[in-house]
């Protein structure tokens, strides 16, 4: 791959795990200058050296300003902004509790809300690209995760209006929804048992029309985030975008 991303000054949230690690391997790679958010989770050793690391919660609003401006002062501004921080629970529509409601709103939609803002804040004068994790589980719902469809599916919706508020900036808004192995993808497993999960795999292997199987983050997600992080992505906007090898075929 050549260094297509040379002079793009990237920040990446939820950066030390899954699609957030991923990410900052591939646009250090393609030659940006890489700014990282992590949270509870410590930067990986081999990406300590890839990216300027900082710590912040991305449901704090005081956290996520003070961040992305401590992220742009040290890359000399922000062109792109990675917005992986998020999470996936199980949850029944039935035993849904007030709390954990709570939490996945916070964690999957106010953390999107913030993050952008603060990414506009950056952006508004030179224009940018927000790209946010979304998923098919927001469009065509999951039954044992309720309240992460919900929140995708309110990210889905956040990613259309901002991209037509902050369009006149010159600033573009996708979301990606992507089926890659992660460690959210653990968590369903872990979550079905060691006697359900490996009907996971057989639906996996007959939806996934490319390859059968949920796909790589650097590999196969890679080359859609460095198209969606650079110029040549400047006239799509509002749009969800899957990679998925075919999982769920939208607008065809």
């Amino acid at each position: 791959m050549s260094a297509t991303l040379a002079g793009r000054r990237v920040l990446v949230t939820g950066a030390a795990t899954g699609i957030g690690a991923a990410a900052v391997e591939v646009f250090a790679r393609e030659g940006a200058t890489v700014a990282a958010v992590h949270h509870s989770t410590p930067p990986p050793a081999h990406l300590v050296d890839k990216a300027r690391w900082f710590q912040g919660d991305m449901r704090s609003k005081r956290d996520v300003d003070a961040v992305f401006d401590a992220a742009a002062d040290a890359m000399g501004g922000l062109d792109v902004l990675l917005h992986c921080a998020g999470m996936w629970v199980p949850a029944t529509a039935d035993a849904l509790s007030e709390e954990d409601l709570d939490f996945l709103l916070a964690t999957n939609v106010k953390a999107t809300v913030f993050a952008n803002q603060a990414a506009f804040t950056h952006m508004r004068e030179g224009g940018g690209a927000i790209i946010n994790l979304g998923s098919a589980e927001g469009v065509m719902g999951n039954p044992m995760a309720v309240s992460y469809s919900l929140t995708k599916a309110a990210v889905h919706g956040w990613t259309r209006a901002a991209a037509r508020s902050w369009g006149g900036f010159g600033i573009t808004v996708n979301s990606l929804a992507p089926a890659v192995d992660t460690p959210g993808a653990d968590r369903l497993r872990d979550h079905l048992g060691p006697e359900i999960a490996p009907i996971l795999e057989q639906r996996l292997a007959e939806t996934i029309v490319i390859g059968g199987k949920l796909g790589d983050p650097v590999d196969d997600l890679g080359p859609a985030l460095v198209f969606l992080a650079s110029p040549g992505a400047r006239f799509m906007t509002g749009q969800l975008i899957a990679v998925d090898g075919g999982v769920m075929m939208v607008g065809a």
